[in-house]
């Protein structure tokens, strides 16, 4: 996909978000139901068939969770076409109201609060195909160069229930859980955590995840696969680093999977141990582009650097790397360790991670790469909605959460001005919100009270609006007289500027104010890391 038309899609996202109406069906996704609340999520095991010749799926979903409130109905979520055929707890068919997407589950046994109970759901049905996926998700049925099935799922934002019976919204995320996936003869199934064992008279594959995980983390990859590995000596000890590609990529990836260490160097340094040590670190070759599946990366960037051979920042430095490689791992830390409670927040997944790949480069190739890169990406900025979009309806923001997010966070790096300090506040989100969902507010308040700087404003006016801060200044003899403009209330952020190539710091707000310097201020310039619109003579 070229840049231009990556901009293009998140303009025409961005015009269809402004223009939406939300239904009954969107609260139902996107909202912590009263059927939802009562009932802690606990253990999975999904146990599904996949018959790739019919498109076809069929299985269970054994669901362990904790009772907090004694109550009597439960909401499970699947979507049409699939179907719930039977829902059983204690060997007794439950009775299912449908309503939609969500399918409210009567129960028979009395609910104590403290007590753990089960249900399993049956289903089966042709789920919904992805037609340009990750970007609407469902399953992608696909064959190699061999004739032989391709098959991956993807489903952020559509929601995990595109294709599996599931507690589907991102609050209450499941301990652990078992996945079992029967695949055609000749065929191998990958999919999260360890490979506990092959069942080689049905070739089902039985996996295990020993840490919690998200919905739409979980995934089934099948193909013609074949594995390699190595041992990564890690922050927490030996890391298992395991690859599955299709057999006619296998010596293209073993050259092109030596970024795959490099990562996890530099984004151990930056963040902190890789948070899934339990359940070992994979890459998988899917047939779509990518996609941050827990402990089951998957690629499809062809074993090429950039994206899609192309550099999104148009710097050079973004083909110094492969871009879903470095990016889609960046994703355990930003997504699958820190998740968002409500997809309205996506912007910690998604800023922090295109940060990434600019930290990648700053302990690679160096400051001054990483500076061009995230620079570079601003051109890419839409600044036509907001980046936090409307909470409980299951909708994200603008797709600015990337590019422009980034630049926000780097911003932030300035005012902390102190990178060993900012390092440790990185490192600190990834230990104080270790495999947690979070909301907005506890991220901005964590950097605020790590930084000790005052960043609601800051906040405020990158995420919630569309502006930009224009720095607006006039010089006349050795007076520099400046102001911000396009700024939200209480706006008053320090900025680091140059005179006769030597630092100060300016603190503009909405009033203009005046400042005296000795030097040539025809010299004049605005660090170009702040992510502001800074004009000229406009007194």
């Amino acid at each position: 996909m070229k840049q231009n038309t990556i901009v293009l899609l998140i303009a025409l996202f961005s015009l269809g978000l402004s223009a939406q109406q939300f239904t009954h069906q969107d609260t139902l996704r996107g909202s912590i139901t009263p059927e939802r609340a009562w009932w802690d999520l606990n253990y999975y095991h999904l146990n599904i068939e996949v018959r790739p010749d019919q498109k076809f799926i069929s299985g269970s979903n054994l669901i362990r969770y904790k009772v907090l409130d004694a109550q009597k109905v439960l909401q499970i979520d699947l979507q049409p076409p699939l179907k719930i055929s039977k829902v059983i707890q204690d060997g007794k068919n439950l009775e299912v109201n449908s309503m939609g997407n969500a399918h409210f589950i009567t129960l028979k046994k009395k609910q104590i609060k403290g007590e753990y109970n089960e249900i399993v759901v049956y289903y089966s049905g042709h789920p919904k195909e992805a037609e340009n996926a990750p970007w609407d998700g469902g399953f992608s049925w696909d064959t190699d160069n061999n004739g032989k099935h391709f098959v991956a799922t993807s489903c952020q934002g559509l929601g995990a229930s595109a294709w599996w019976p599931n507690k589907d919204h991102m609050y209450d995320e499941v301990d652990s859980m078992a996945i079992s996936v029967k695949v055609p003869k000749g065929l191998i199934d990958v999919s999260n955590g360890r490979l506990r064992n092959v069942d080689k008279e049905t070739n089902t594959f039985h996996w295990f995840v020993a840490n919690p995980i998200n919905n739409y983390g979980v995934n089934v990859n099948i193909g013609d696969y074949v594995h390699f590995g190595e041992k990564y000596q890690g922050e927490k000890g030996i890391l298992d680093m395991d690859y599955y590609v299709l057999r006619d990529n296998l010596n293209k990836a073993k050259e092109q999977f030596k970024q795959a260490p490099m990562t996890l160097k530099a984004f151990e340094y930056w963040f902190g141990p890789y948070p899934f040590y339990e359940d070992s670190y994979k890459l998988v070759e899917v047939p779509y582009l990518g996609m941050e599946h827990q402990s089951s990366v998957t690629y499809g960037n062809h074993y090429q650097n950039g994206y899609l051979g192309g550099d999104l920042s148009a710097s050079g430095w973004g083909l110094q790397f492969d871009y879903i490689l470095i990016h889609e791992s960046g994703h355990e830390w930003f997504a699958n360790n820190i998740t968002y409670k409500d997809i309205a927040d996506m912007w910690i997944h998604e800023s922090f991670t295109c940060y990434s790949e600019n930290l990648y480069l700053d302990y690679h190739f160096g400051t001054n790469a990483a500076e061009e890169y995230v620079i570079g990406l601003r051109r890419n900025i839409r600044n036509n909605i907001p980046i936090i979009g409307p909470y409980g309806v299951n909708q994200e923001g603008s797709g600015d959460m990337y590019y422009k997010g980034a630049n926000m966070l780097h911003t932030i790096r300035q005012l902390v001005n102190d990178d060993e300090k900012w390092r440790k506040v990185l490192r600190g989100l990834n230990r104080d919100f270790y495999h947690q969902t979070v909301t907005s507010a506890q991220i901005e308040n964590y950097l605020i009270d790590q930084t000790g700087i005052e960043l609601s404003p800051i906040f405020d006016e990158y995420l919630r609006t569309t502006m930009i801060p224009s720095l607006e200044y006039t010089i006349t003899d050795s007076t520099l007289k400046y102001r911000y403009t396009n700024v939200v209330d209480g706006f008053k952020m320090p900025i680091r500027i140059y005179i006769d190539g030597q630092e100060h710091w300016l603190t503009p707000n909405p009033e203009w104010q005046t400042k005296t310097f000795k030097g040539n201020l025809s010299t004049f310039k605005v660090d170009r890391n702040f992510y502001v619109e800074v004009l000229k003579n406009r007194p």
